[in-house]
């Protein structure tokens, strides 16, 4: 039984109950092992759609995968490496209907990816640029990607974009990767349809989910207060986590759409439609960013 909906036939309180019946639907999830891609690709399992889990490591994607119903494929992929990310592109046959950008990291110490970039930045938006742009001519259905709220705290400096030349700060190099999530969620979206496309551009943000990506920061403090405290006072599991994910996959919205939970400061409770920076609607800011991103990996708008 399906909630009740608004007018424009969007769930007034969206819930797992609200995923359509998916048969043969083919879904590309990224980072779906663990946490919410994993939740996410279960959830769009047991609807009846073809997921591929593409993971970095194919180990723990076949242990995940083992507990979903249907037939889900694991295929490698790691975004911190663009020949990984050509490799998996390249072998992928037949129509997508869902490619859902889930996998990143949050506030490591400074680290380089296989190509140079910094870390969060090659992980969270340069990886996945590149996938979208190698897999678009596939894609008929949606393009969703995982930002965060603390987009809100990003700014893209094209003078030092991977952190070559300033001090590190890792929150901040967190905040530009999720800003520009959302830059090129919508500019992805102004292409879609100039070149006439059906396909949805859409982002979604987790609010503040309970799971293992905040555990890579190698900072007792920071993991002692997320683990102990937030997790225990504010956090939802990762469950709650996935649901803005699976609002922006299925639920009857705009492109360049943004979900997150509507609950208080966008930390949890059901999903809806939520705001983004000022930073986040500049189109130019957009443009210019999928050109710097398009002459960093290489890759080409296709359609």
């Amino acid at each position: 039984m399906t909630t009740a909906s608004t007018s424009d036939g969007v769930p007034q309180r969206f819930s797992t109950a609200d995923v359509p019946d998916l048969p043969g639907r083919r879904v590309i999830v990224t980072g779906a092992n663990s946490g919410i891609g994993l939740v996410t690709a279960q959830i769009l399992a047991s609807a009846g759609a073809d997921v591929t889990l593409a993971v970095r490591n194919t180990e723990k994607g076949a242990a995940a995968a083992a507990g979903m119903p249907g037939q889900p494929e694991v295929r490698e992929l790691d975004l911190a490496n663009l020949a990984s990310v050509r490799e998996f592109a390249a072998a992928w046959e037949g129509d997508i209907d869902l490619l859902i950008n889930n996998a990143g990291v949050m506030i490591p110490p400074l680290g380089r990816t296989a190509d140079g970039f910094e870390l969060q930045l090659g992980t969270n938006h340069l990886g996945p640029f590149a996938l979208t742009s190698l897999l678009l001519p596939h894609v008929r259905g949606r393009v969703v990607t995982v930002s965060s709220g603390l987009h809100r705290i990003g700014r893209i400096d094209f003078d030092d974009l991977n952190w070559e030349r300033r001090r590190y700060r890792r929150w901040g190099a967190y905040g530009q990767s999720k800003l520009a999530n959302l830059l090129f969620t919508g500019e992805l979206q102004r292409r879609l349809t100039a070149a006439g496309s059906p396909v949805l551009s859409v982002a979604a943000h987790p609010g503040y989910a309970a799971t293992n990506l905040q555990s890579h920061s190698e900072s007792g403090l920071w993991e002692l207060m997320v683990g102990r405290i937030g997790n225990g006072l504010v956090a939802q599991n990762a469950r709650g986590g996935a649901l803005p994910t699976l609002f922006a996959a299925v639920a009857p919205i705009p492109g360049d759409s943004f979900a997150g939970p509507g609950g208080f400061q966008e930390l949890r409770g059901a999903p809806q439609l939520v705001g983004r920076s000022a930073r986040a609607r500049d189109t130019e800011t957009a443009r210019r960013l999928w050109e710097v991103s398009e002459e960093l990996t290489g890759t080409r708008f296709p359609l």
